[in-house]
């Protein structure tokens, strides 16, 4: 077989475009397989009406259609009261990958690449050959409507059919077609996503017509909207040295000193003094762009040597624990429960995040199997349900490392409920699809630590209620005698009978104080 050159090996070599690379390994966007294809295109658009709702301070009231076209074949309409999209980005929004308003801002939201609206849209064409339908107001009672697709060669957005709507519409209406796609009433289905969605965003109203024709309401249980979160900065701790250098380099300050303090979270003049007296190596007054890896070096394992206020909670907002009671309380009436929320920590990068964690007990909490019960793990991200990709997930892998029986719990058998929300300025996924989130040491952790924590209260109440459930065999057992000792006694003393049988079950109370004027634990409100 004759050599063959280098010039000829590569003279095929092309650049692609993102849009095209993600059209051909739809895979990675959580197109695979045709349930999780249908509540992937569910959970792009809710999230960003959620989103958009949320920054512009309205309370989200959000209408889901699916409707049955043929076998695998649907129509999806998400209908929104937000502020709308301007028409001059609307093909940007939703027919250019990697074009959006999140990815190059440090601030908390649910979306983060610019993927999800215009990978929809690839979606629908590749699959069905047609564009999407979009709706939007604009402001000033004005709107217009335009069909989108993508031109997957060069990643522009294809417009056709623009014209303005006379119409007092106010929000984005988006509609598709779609193939190899299929409704089902799982666990990892639209409803279950929607649900969960519900759950983890008590201030939204949200409504689920399926493609039975059946109405399904979710009716908001908190009246305000979330406080919207604030653009943030890297906390030192977490930070690598390429990433200090990135920061470095792309800085507009004069001097190292006045760049830590301007682009990091808690860096003051005092903790740059603390600084130079370990970092001797590193000349503080020279400009950031001049910052070499091994001075990069120095600051890093320095930082590591002082001691740091934790980052500020302000810039990464939770769901709260009151909210989360409410919502658990609304969907699973658990017989019991207990939340918690961490104060905020730091992973890989800097970047400060919160859990919040509750394991709920009884009720409807858990899942139902053909032997009875058996618990089940909540997941959530920036209040974003995660329904798949569950074994290779931070959140699964905390909550199954955890001894479960020194908390008098069996998540093999009993009705027991565990959900976990991270909160971060940036959440670090396992992949694109954004359905798992990374392994990181330092976020597995604090779940752990916070499930943990949870699961303490759970294990006081089962204990307690294990207790009063003894207590009341023996109660019981003793009480069968007290009619017919009084009675004896009675006969024996010559005295009154009622009287003695009184004074009998006011003696044996005293040995059961937790029975005492007919208290039963069994039916104790949650104190939560």
């Amino acid at each position: 077989m004759a050599e063959i050159s280098a010039e000829e090996i590569f003279k095929e070599l092309k650049q692609h475009s993102i849009a095209e690379f993600f059209k051909k390994n739809r895979q990675m966007l959580g197109y695979a397989g045709k349930v999780r294809s249908m509540t992937t295109i569910v959970h792009e658009y809710l999230t960003n009406s959620l989103d958009a709702t949320e920054e512009a301070g309205i309370l989200p009231e959000i209408d889901v259609n699916v409707s049955q076209v043929s076998e695998d074949r649907y129509k999806i309409g998400v209908l929104d009261n937000g502020p709308g999209i301007p028409k001059s980005v609307i093909g940007k929004v939703l027919a250019t990958v990697l074009s959006g308003t999140k990815f190059h801002r440090y601030m908390q939201q649910r979306g983060q690449q610019g993927i999800g609206g215009a990978g929809c849209t690839m979606f629908a064409q590749t699959t069905t050959g047609k564009p999407i339908f979009v709706k939007a107001s604009t402001g000033a009672g004005k709107a217009y409507s335009c069909n989108l697709m993508v031109d997957t060669m060069h990643n522009k957005p294809i417009i056709s059919n623009m014209q303005d709507v006379d119409e007092n519409f106010r929000g984005l209406f988006v509609e598709g077609e779609f193939a190899d796609i299929k409704y089902e009433n799982s666990e990892h289905g639209v409803y279950e996503y929607i649900k969960r969605t519900a759950l983890a965003n008590p201030h939204a109203q949200i409504k689920l017509m399926d493609p039975e024709g059946n109405e399904h309401v979710f009716m908001r249980a908190v009246g305000q909207v979330p406080e919207r979160p604030r653009p943030a900065q890297p906390h030192p701790l977490g930070l690598s040295v390429n990433d200090l250098l990135e920061f470095a380099h792309a800085s507009d300050s004069k001097k190292v000193s006045s760049f830590l303090v301007d682009s990091f979270e808690r860096v003051t003049s005092n903790k740059v003094n603390e600084l130079k007296t370990i970092a001797t190596g590193v000349d503080f007054s020279k400009e950031p762009k001049a910052l070499m890896w091994p001075e990069a070096e120095e600051l890093i394992k320095a930082f590591k040597s002082v001691k740091w206020i934790a980052p500020d909670a302000s810039n990464v907002k939770t769901i709260g624990i009151d909210q989360i009671t409410l919502a658990l309380k609304n969907v699973l009436n658990p017989e019991f429960m207990n939340v918690v929320e961490r104060k905020p920590s730091v992973f890989r990068g800097g970047v400060p995040f919160i859990v919040e964690a509750a394991v709920a007990f009884g009720g409807n909490a858990g899942r139902k199997t053909e032997e009875g019960y058996a618990g089940s793990i909540l997941r959530f991200a920036n209040r974003v349900p995660l329904l798949f990709d569950s074994g290779v997930c931070a959140i699964t892998v905390a909550t199954k490392d955890i001894a479960w029986k020194r908390y008098g719990i069996d998540m093999d058998t009993q009705p027991v409920s565990v959900f976990v929300n991270l909160s971060s300025v940036y959440i670090p996924y396992s992949g694109v699809g954004k359905e798992a989130v990374s392994q990181e040491d330092a976020i597995i952790e604090e779940i752990k630590l916070a499930i943990m924590e949870a699961a303490r209260g759970v294990q006081h109440y089962i204990h307690g209620k294990k207790l009063i459930s003894s207590e009341e065999g023996k109660y019981k057992t003793i009480m069968r005698y007290a009619k017919q000792l009084s009675q004896d006694l009675g006969e024996i003393t010559g005295k009154d009978q009622q009287k003695i049988e009184r004074s009998v079950n006011e003696l044996v109370l005293k040995h059961y104080p937790k029975l005492k004027h007919g208290e039963d634990k069994t039916d104790e409100k949650d104190p939560s």
